[in-house]
């Protein structure tokens, strides 16, 4: 697999949810080196259930790059069998969250680390080296953050409301609880400080409650702001179908445009630069409107070509961003020694 030249030393930091972000991950996993790539993933969808703590995301991200996802579900393990679910139905238990026998194997495993003392960063490392993911995956907080969904229903935890009740409740607003209260990784936070970054990359998962929880961090927004490598979002709204989830059916109830217009006006001074699908060629001019650098790509990622691609393409913008930035600093200090040398 070709590898992408980044300067010596330079590294790429990737926010994740679920299948969407997983699938851009993967791609940057084929031509960046485990060195090169760190993907934040989000812990605000994680829940405890049937005594188990579980975390979807993340697990979505591992099992991807460990290429033992289940391809035509997008979430879960290949060659899954339910034999606990199953039983658990007999015995008249609570199965609307359908865990494999193999994938139990996974929260099983992180319940007793976790109830040990271990954090979740630890827990996550073990999982992925056992696992052979040499890329490192990092949840965005070791502390316990759980989004909640406001519906005409009631008060519904993200997992009730996206795998129980199917996204079926139209909601209303929806909010992090204990954000206020969790420390981002520390990793993450070093990472956003250094001056190692080449860039800062939103993968194309839902803004509301896959990435804005990472943002909400607090210090997390700041310091992508003030770091120098530029933030780059890929719009998860493709023509005003979101490609995965419930993102356009969250837009449309909060009253924001359910396009990737609404999408970059949500991110807004915080990206450089947005990247959509070339099927919306036609919102550059709105987008730009807006004051962002916009760009077009394939975004929709069908198979592991698609994916590599995409990466490959958010890399080169990324690359055109810095030197974009770069020349202008440059004809700013020309322009000020050339002020300056005109006073004497």
């Amino acid at each position: 697999m070709k590898s992408y030249s980044l300067p010596a030393g330079k590294k790429i930091l990737a926010l994740s949810g679920g299948v969407g972000g997983a699938k851009l991950a993967l791609g940057l996993s084929k031509i960046l080196s485990p060195e090169q790539l760190i993907i934040a993933a989000n812990t605000a969808d994680d829940f405890e259930h049937l005594g188990l703590s579980i975390s979807p995301d993340l697990d979505t991200v591992m099992y991807t790059l460990a290429d033992i996802n289940n391809k035509a579900l997008g979430w879960g393990l290949a060659g899954e069998s339910w034999n606990a679910m199953d039983a658990l139905e007999t015995l008249g238990g609570d199965t609307w969250f359908r865990l494999g026998d193999r994938d139990l194997a996974t929260h099983l495993e992180r319940s007793q680390r976790l109830a040990k003392g271990e954090s979740l960063s630890a827990v996550t490392a073990h999982l992925c080296r056992r696992l052979g993911v040499s890329h490192r995956i990092i949840p965005m907080s070791d502390d316990a953050v759980r989004t909640k969904v406001t519906t005409a229903d009631g008060e519904l935890a993200f997992q009730e409301y996206f795998v129980r009740e199917q996204c079926q409740p139209a909601i209303s607003d929806f909010y992090f609880d204990g954000i206020e209260q969790a420390a981002p990784q520390q990793a993450l936070m070093d990472l956003l400080a250094s001056d190692e970054l080449a860039a800062i990359i939103i993968c194309p998962s839902n803004p509301f409650v896959s990435v804005e929880p990472i943002l909400r961090l607090a210090g997390v927004r700041d310091a992508m702001r003030n770091s120098a490598a530029p933030v780059i979002a890929i719009s998860p709204i493709v023509a005003g179908i979101a490609i995965k989830g419930p993102a356009a059916k969250m837009m449309t109830e909060l009253n924001i445009p359910a396009t990737a217009i609404g999408v970059a006006d949500y991110y807004g001074d915080l990206l450089d630069g947005f990247m959509i699908d070339n099927s919306d060629q036609s919102l550059l001019p709105s987008i730009e409107q807006l004051g962002l650098d916009v760009c077009s790509e394939q975004t929709v990622m069908k198979t592991l070509d698609d994916r590599i691609a995409l990466a490959q393409a958010t890399l080169a913008y990324a690359n055109r961003l810095t030197q974009k930035t770069t020349q202008k600093t440059t004809q700013q200090t020309l322009s000020a020694v050339a002020d300056t040398s005109g006073e004497h």
